[in-house]
């Protein structure tokens, strides 16, 4: 007789309910969970710096010779970084008009909230942006201060030889997929994390936390919605891409991204649909995975939505300009993760971390997180192979004429 598993996703439901129902029906006992929603919030803390490092090389450096990256690298780079901001900015308007997060009454970082709201000229933004350590901006949750010292460490380490570069990203490739195994090692405690900051947040609040996370969730789909339509739906346009057969191509590799949230499960099939539909293969092979370090429309989205929505179950009130700030941290910090599942959650905490919010806030969204991150990876995938279509429209060689039918692709 098989015994039945739940899934990592199943489990994290069950401790999301069970704290629901310890913060609703005991909420003084619910209190005295917070240690273990903190040791959770810890350990993803401890992922952020040398993630992002190993990743950020990997993406830059791992091409080789910045030289040789060439003309098309170039326009691709253009193209990445416009619609990921078209996409963060869709991101921020819909958080912003609809405001799921406020009413949750999260608890902020009142030493770090204090710094997040003094007014800082755009002299002493700039310049605290440049790490003088490595060590002590990783020490301090200084997300940007990271990301400004691995992109000069990356530039510089692709423009040595091939010989002394290949141990370095040799090096920075292991600790990525070391990384990687530890986020996984620490969402084993992800059931039990989870469900004590539900219960703290259900204990102070009360049930109509739930109210909240709906209205994220509906918030998230209904801007991915309208990024979908307005914005690549206008660059289909523009570049005048065949609509039905980019349809036709991208469903199946959306498919399989919605239901394993997973962006490197479609990586095959959406190159294959795309080659099928006249994109030349060397465009292909580099425009789809160089995206998925660049071009990550749904989890830019994303992100820009939970970092402000946190901010809001917290009552931090953010500035503009820091709105913008945060942006640009999320942009950066978000690089070469849309194949890892719930890697986007440690990107969001290093964002909090370094705005003063609280780390709660990524406990909280994480009992949704499934939910949330079946769109966003949708969205990744969908960008990555409409930004193959452009590009090699751009360079001239999209092939539209007779093609081998797309049935069932």
């Amino acid at each position: 007789m098989k015994i039945y598993r739940p899934s990592l996703t199943q489990w994290i439901f069950i401790g999301m309910g069970c704290g629901l129902l310890l913060g609703w029906l005991a909420p003084d006992a619910a209190g005295t969970l917070r240690p273990l929603s903190v040791i959770f919030l810890r350990l993803i803390k401890s992922i952020i710096a040398p993630l992002i490092f190993a990743t950020l090389v990997i993406g830059i450096a791992g091409h080789g010779d910045l030289k040789q990256v060439g003309r098309m690298g170039i326009k691709s780079i253009i193209y990445f970084e416009a619609v990921t901001t078209l996409a963060l900015i869709v991101g921020l308007v819909a958080v912003n008009l609809i405001k799921p997060g406020v009413g949750v009454q999260l608890h902020p970082d009142l030493q770090a909230a204090d710094i997040v709201s003094k007014k800082q000229t755009f002299s002493e933004v700039i310049t605290h942006i440049v790490p003088q350590s490595f060590f002590q901006a990783a020490a301090e949750g200084e997300v940007l201060q990271i990301v400004v010292f691995t992109l000069f460490f990356s530039f510089g380490l692709a423009m040595i030889p091939e010989s002394k570069r290949k141990s370095m990203l040799s090096f920075c490739d292991s600790l990525a997929e070391t990384m990687f195994k530890f986020t996984g090692i620490v969402m084993r405690y992800a059931p039990i994390g989870v469900g004590a900051a539900i219960a703290v947040t259900v204990g102070h609040k009360g049930i109509s936390v739930l109210v909240n996370l709906g209205l994220l969730i509906l918030t998230m789909y209904g801007a991915l919605l309208v990024f979908v339509v307005f914005v690549l739906g206008a660059v289909i346009l523009i570049a005048r891409i065949p609509l039905k057969k980019f349809i036709a191509a991208v469903k199946e590799p959306a498919l399989i991204a919605f239901s394993t949230t997973s962006s490197e499960a479609a990586l095959p099939k959406a190159m294959l649909a795309m080659e099928s539909i006249g994109v030349p293969r060397r465009v292909v092979a580099f425009v789809i995975p160089t995206g998925y370090s660049f071009n990550l429309d749904g989890s830019t989205l994303y992100l820009s939505l939970a970092a402000i929505f946190v901010a809001q179950a917290a009552g931090v009130e953010l500035s503009i300009s820091q709105q913008v700030l945060m942006m640009l941290t999320i942009m950066a910090t978000s690089k070469g993760v849309a194949g890892v599942p719930r890697a986007s959650l440690v990107i969001l905490a290093g964002t909090l971390n370094s705005f003063g919010l609280p780390l709660e806030g990524v406990a909280v969204i994480l009992g949704v997180d499934e939910i949330l991150d079946m769109g966003r990876t949708t969205v990744n995938v969908i960008g990555n192979c409409l930004a193959s279509a452009v590009i090699a429209k751009w360079e001239g060689e999209f092939n539209s004429g007779p093609l081998p039918s797309q049935t069932g692709g």
